[in-house]
């Protein structure tokens, strides 16, 4: 199918019917506009002086939002690539990219807790109040790993009236999903609860060829959650949330890519070589099992001067792998090991310990002010091997006289913060907006296998910013923004060829503008940004080893914009879009002993100054419309599109591997009353092949390109009743 076939589809399916505002798309009338917590207060989307894009709980059911990845693809200058091991994902923001095994370029917040390790990011959504997505540094707020922005997602809170639902769906690859909710008061204003739960299985849908199997299959993806909220007077209020997620799926179902019969040592990427797709053809199909709990509480206490809340936040993580390594079979060897098949394997545990007390003042004062104090304990195990695959047997795993490589390591981290802001209502117009944090972030690392391996390292930043805004109008607002982004440093596994990273720290210049327009029935919004970050960070692997690494470029500038706007044609029928262009340029590599490996590794440095950050797609664009009609006097009919366009990726940081454009089409039509709703749906219409995520030989190790295949076209038909 030609490209200009798949645009011209797209377009005619946008306008003939289809799709609810995703992001900022719902432009809201005045009395009914979307109100966020972006900055701590409840504040109307239109009036905060940051690029944020928000999904609210009718939005995300009618979009069809089950996933991280769903509301991602949704939003300008975002984009979100599955790799490796089930709950591994690479979220790249604004040209700041996602590092596997390191700190999220993204502050993750899930009802006031800061989820803390990157694994937390890909998740099922359910039951699901909002979303908002901040862009650019959010640093004086949100703190560390917020270099790129802030995603803040609301669960629904418990009711004081007893209510509930039921839902579920089939899709294609045989995919089975249920969920289901109920809340309700135990004493009526006083206590009450809300618990859900999600269920999700599938066969899955890339096959590997040589096992005559599918390699993305999902045995099982279950989630339970509870809340209880406790009012014992009017000025306090305790909210107790705890959940439990286990999973065990498919995991490392990498591709051997080389020439178009997937036979010989010629790369395909390389140079502008043709983006073909194999299929998996591995010997042994991996697998990622493990549990996450989740354990909060938060306590607002309203004070004459001020709201105080407190949030402590508890997280047990566990994620073990096991899977091929030399990513291919008897019949077709890779050959870079000498003949010998090899197994790799990798056990994660994370425990999270972290607390949050803050002071917001009333909202209505003309001098506005916050102020905290956090603090984060972190202890992270991890044991990576590599074996010597006999029989394609899991117990050999386990083998230690089969096991070539077996790196173990303790890291521990303590982290604390202080961070404030001021607002000072300089005219009925004008505002200015003061912020700062301290965060300081001790990490230590031990071998438990080598006596005296302990290491130490103390990373700190302080992370001002200031934002002058003014109302143009009532209906306008422009904003300017300084502000700053610390992402901590760290290390990697002890015995590889680099041993540790800095810390990243990103300065943004931002001005932007929020409009509406037609007495509020559309909404545009425009943002520039001008960042430029210092030790950047960005991964790589190496096959032959079994190590991922971690290191740094010396200075990135990035520049582009973002743009979005919504427009309610009639009262059934909502046009939105959204636009984002990301310029980067890699201006110094700035490590010796980065430039000597890369060198070693048949890199020339010379392609590296002047190309794109890795990861990078420098322009996105998603469109669609939504159309609502009466079928009787008791149901009605929605159509949606939502069509997706991603422009070239750049995979690594010489730019010499570089991804298609690609163009994602989602549809979805629903019946809906006022209790039940059932909805088709289709996803990756075109059923578009490309790679989430790809490895060139010189950053890999082994000899060979490693691509890791996108899902194709998936549909599906879903079924929820409310009551």
């Amino acid at each position: 199918m030609s490209y200009r076939f798949k645009a011209e589809l797209a377009l005619t399916a946008s306008i003939i019917a289809v799709c609810t505002l995703p992001s900022n798309a719902i432009a809201q009338t005045a009395e009914d506009e979307i109100v966020v917590t972006a900055q701590f207060r409840d504040q109307t989307l239109q009036s905060v002086p940051t690029a944020v894009t928000a999904f609210t709980a009718e939005t995300i059911e009618d979009a069809g939002i089950k996933t991280t990845e769903d509301f991602v693809g949704l939003t300008p200058n975002v984009t979100f690539d599955d790799s490796f091991t089930y709950l591994n994902s690479f979220v790249v923001i604004r040209g700041v990219t996602q590092v596997n095994n390191a700190d999220s370029p993204v502050a993750i917040i899930i009802d006031g807790v800061p989820q803390n390790n990157q694994k937390q990011f890909k998740q099922s959504l359910f039951d699901i109040q909002q979303i908002e997505v901040l862009k650019g540094p959010q640093g004086s707020l949100y703190g560390r790993n917020a270099i790129g922005g802030a995603i803040n997602i609301v669960t629904k809170q418990p009711t004081n009236e007893l209510e509930g639902f039921v839902g579920g769906g089939i899709s294609n690859g045989t995919g089975y999903r249920a969920e289901a909710g109920l809340s309700g008061p135990i004493v009526e204003d006083k206590i009450l609860f809300r618990v859900g739960g999600s269920y999700y299985e599938t066969d899955g849908l890339i096959e590997n060829t040589f096992l005559n199997d599918d390699v993305d299959n999902v045995a099982h993806d279950y989630s339970i959650r509870g809340k209880l909220s406790i009012m014992p007077s009017d000025s306090v209020s305790i909210d107790l949330r705890a959940s439990f997620n286990d999973f065990e799926a498919g995991s490392s179902y990498d591709t051997i890519v080389n020439n178009s019969a997937n036979t010989g040592a010629v790369p395909l990427f390389r140079n502008g070589g043709p983006n073909d797709v194999f299929s998996p053809t591995s010997d042994y199909p991996g697998v990622t099992e493990g549990d996450v709990t989740d354990l909060s509480g938060k306590i607002d206490v309203d004070l004459p001067f001020a709201k105080a809340t407190y949030i402590l936040g508890y997280t047990d993580l566990v994620e073990d792998y096991k899977a091929d390594l030399d990513f291919s079979n008897p019949t077709n060897p890779s050959g870079i090991f000498g003949g010998f098949n090899l197994g790799q394997a990798q056990d994660l545990d994370v425990e999270l310990l972290s607390h949050e007390l803050r002071f917001v003042s009333p909202d209505e004062n003309a001098f506005r002010w916050i102020a905290g104090l956090y603090y984060l304990e972190t202890d992270r195990s991890l044991q990576t091997r590599v074996i010597v695959d006999l029989d394609n047997s899991a117990a050999q795993f386990d083998n230690a006289a089969l096991t070539l490589v077996n790196r173990t390591e303790d890291n521990d981290n303590e982290a604390w913060a202080a961070f404030g802001q001021v607002e000072f209502d300089l005219s009925d117009r004008a505002t200015l907006q003061v912020g700062a944090r301290y965060d300081e972030d001790k990490r230590n690392q031990v071998d438990p296998s080598t006596a005296g391996s302990n290491r130490s390292a103390t990373f700190d930043s302080f992370q001002p910013k200031v934002t002058l805004s003014y109302d143009m109008t009532d209906d306008i607002l422009g904003y300017a923004t300084y502000s700053t982004g610390f992402r901590s440093g760290g290390f990697n596994a002890p015995g590889v060829i680099l041993q540790d990273f800095e810390d990243e720290t990103l300065t943004n210049y931002e001005i932007g503008l929020k409009s509406k327009f037609m007495e509020g029935r559309g909404t545009l919004n425009v943002a520039g940004f001008m960042s430029e970050s210092e030790d950047f960070q960005f991964f790589f692997v190496d096959v032959t080893s079994g190590s991922q690494i971690i290191s740094n470029l010396g200075e990135v500038d990035i520049v582009g914009f973002d743009a979005d706007f919504a427009f309610d044609a009639t009262d059934n029928f909502t046009l939105y879009g959204g636009l984002g262009v990301t310029d980067s340029e890699i201006k110094d590599i700035g490590n010796t002993n980065l430039e000597t490996f890369l060198t070693n590794a048949g890199v020339n440095t010379a392609n590296v100054i002047g190309s794109k950050s890795p990861k990078t797609t420098a322009f996105t664009l998603n469109i669609g419309a939504q159309f609502e009609t009466p079928l009787t006097d008791n149901l009605t009919g929605v159509l949606r599109a939502d069509f997706e366009h991603q422009g070239k990726k750049y995979w690594q940081i010489d730019n010499l591997d570089v991804r298609d454009p690609i163009d994602l089409l989602g549809l979805r039509a629903s019946i809906r009353s006022e209790t039940w709703t059932a909805s088709l749906w289709a996803k990756n219409l075109f059923d578009e092949e490309y790679y989430a995520d790809f490895n060139p030989s010189a950053f890999a190790g082994g000899g060979f390109d490693l691509g890791f295949q996108a899902r194709p076209r998936t549909y599906g038909l879903d079924v929820k009743y409310n009551f």
